[in-house]
């Protein structure tokens, strides 16, 4: 039997990426705090990608140091004009980042972090860049009243998978990357190390 595949991560859209690819898996919250490891990063010089790669690997590895098999760790961040910038709180806070990001590009990072035995086997972070459109203040509150909470479960307050797709005219990069794990080489390792048929 081959080592079990583990995701560390509540996330739903990561959790759907993998279902949808019929990886079978099970989760493990990691209990890492994000926030302090942001504000440590930050605070050394340390740029919103890296913050990505370092919390993906931080959470594969600490449950990888208690459970077997193939452990994957999964971060995003926002990068927008240098900055990073967290999920937004409420809808109000939703509405504020929306209008930010308006007739704009921004980046997002996504880090996906593979260990076993506690330490990291493979790693890939994978940049995006997206281009709101100049939307009017009509569509955005629509937008918000369709999507209601559903808004604050991503960094920028969209999911490319849904409704959030009405809010671009530019997407550069991989559309699993965009849903906060980028996949194919992630399959590519697992196959390799016959934790999925090749």
């Amino acid at each position: 039997m081959s080592a079990p595949i583990i995701l560390a991560s509540k996330s739903a859209a990561r959790t759907a990426v993998l279902k949808g690819a019929g990886v079978p898996f099970e989760t493990a919250v990691s209990g890492v705090d994000e926030d302090a490891v942001k504000t440590a990063l930050l605070g050394q010089g340390g740029t919103p990608r890296e913050v990505a790669d370092a919390l993906a690997e931080l959470k594969a590895v600490k449950i990888s140091r208690s459970r077997a098999g193939f452990v994957i760790g999964a971060d995003q961040t926002l990068e927008f004009e240098g900055g990073l910038y967290d999920k937004a709180e409420t809808v109000e806070d939703a509405r504020a980042r929306l209008k930010l990001l308006r007739g704009k590009a921004h980046q997002l990072h996504s880090a996906v972090v593979v260990a076993r035995d506690g330490a990291p086997i493979w790693r890939e972070v994978a940049t995006c860049t997206l281009t709101m459109r100049d939307f009017s203040d009509e569509f955005l509150e629509a937008y918000l009243l369709a999507e209601g909470e559903e808004a604050l479960g991503s960094v920028g307050c969209y999911r490319l998978e849904s409704h959030g797709s009405q809010l671009f005219s530019k997407i550069e990069g991989d559309y699993f990357a965009i849903l906060g794990l980028p996949l194919l080489g992630l399959l590519d390792l697992l196959r390799k190390h016959g934790a999925l048929a090749a």
